[in-house]
């Protein structure tokens, strides 16, 4: 049996490997079974689906969290379920959630003070957003089944019908704003786990994004927008210009990149760039609105380092192209796993 017969770390890394095995196993699978009020769904391969119910556009999405350690500089697996599920749903335009479920897969032998811990933290990121959990399920693993805990949560909101926003919506001309520091969450983490010691604050950025979310969409026009987790911004932009069909001009200088995540990559040899982010959003923005959006994001607590990096265009479709100041070059999507499971 050959690597192409198993599943792999990579399939799960939010590479361009862990979407084509997506599209061809998954997608084309269960695409045929919607139901006539499905406006989103499976195929789309956005953060979420949307239906349709009376005057109101339902949005769901669903995540898995794994994360070694379960407590890291700035956050936790608690907090990380419940920010990373309901960021997913405020990227489609759905800030308030209505329902959260949460479900625990816990290994035997695990300290019940963690669980406690991690459930106060899932409570208090509930209350930040003002949802809670309304149902949910555990089960227990035998010693060895499982690594300490894994949570699977599930989030549905609602906004006024045909409200939603995609990733795959905008055009040429549209200008591209990153809401503030990328690779924050990844770098964090495994500077964490290498015990990578880096003056300065490496922390997770993790935190949930509806404030940031709800200043952009009042301050203008938001043509498509999503969350730069798995695979970080590169892997977010090369998506997004896929499946527009439409190309992305990216300014180097311009993406926000802390000085303490841009040393810590380097001594790691990872390109931030790639890196996960579990508190940023990527925008399209109609050119008219950008700096007023940019703007309103500021003047959120996350939104604070917020960047105008580029641009979309019509020409190389599907293609990023990054100016790093010295020449042009593609922004290639990673084909594989560029680091170890962080989200």
């Amino acid at each position: 049996m050959t690597d192409e017969d198993t599943i792999t770390i990579a399939h799960g890394a939010g590479s361009k490997k862990m979407r084509s095995y997506l599209e061809d196993y998954v997608v084309s699978r269960f695409n045929g079974r919607q139901t006539s009020s499905t406006t989103v769904g499976l195929q789309a391969m956005d953060d979420g689906a949307v239906h349709e119910i009376g005057t109101k556009s339902v949005v769901i999405t669903t995540d898995s969290h794994v994360i070694s350690p379960l407590f890291f500089p700035g956050g936790d697996i608690g907090q990380l379920a419940i920010a990373g599920t309901v960021n997913d749903l405020a990227v489609m335009g759905a800030t308030t959630p209505l329902s959260i479920t949460c479900s625990l897969i816990i290994e035997e032998g695990t300290a019940v003070e963690t669980i406690d811990a991690v459930l106060d933290s899932m409570k208090q990121t509930c209350d930040e957003v003002g949802c809670t959990v309304t149902t949910g399920d555990t089960k227990v693993m035998g010693s060895g089944e499982i690594d300490t805990l894994a949570i699977n949560t599930t989030a549905i909101g609602d906004i006024d019908k045909g409200g939603h926003i995609s990733d795959a919506s905008q055009s040429p001309g549209d200008k591209i704003i990153v809401s503030g520091t990328v690779g924050d969450h990844g770098i964090a983490l495994l500077a964490e786990r290498e015990g990578i010691d880096i003056s300065g604050n490496l922390t997770s950025d993790i935190a949930p994004v509806n404030e940031v979310v709800d200043a952009a969409l009042q301050a203008g026009k938001i043509t498509a927008m999503t969350d730069p987790t798995r695979g970080g911004l590169g892997t977010a932009l090369n998506e997004m210009a896929q499946k527009a069909d439409v190309g992305a001009s990216i300014d180097k200088e311009a993406i926000p990149v802390d000085d303490a995540v841009a040393s810590a990559g380097e001594l790691l040899g990872i390109d931030p760039l790639y890196v996960a982010n579990e508190g940023k959003v990527v925008f399209c923005v109609d050119e008219p609105d950008a700096d007023r959006v940019l703007s309103a994001i500021r003047d959120t607590e996350a939104g604070r380092n917020a960047a105008i990096i580029g641009e979309i265009t019509d020409q190389r479709q599907g293609s990023v192209i990054l100016d790093t100041g010295f020449g042009k070059r593609y922004m290639t999507e990673p084909q594989g796993q560029q680091l170890p499971r962080i989200c």
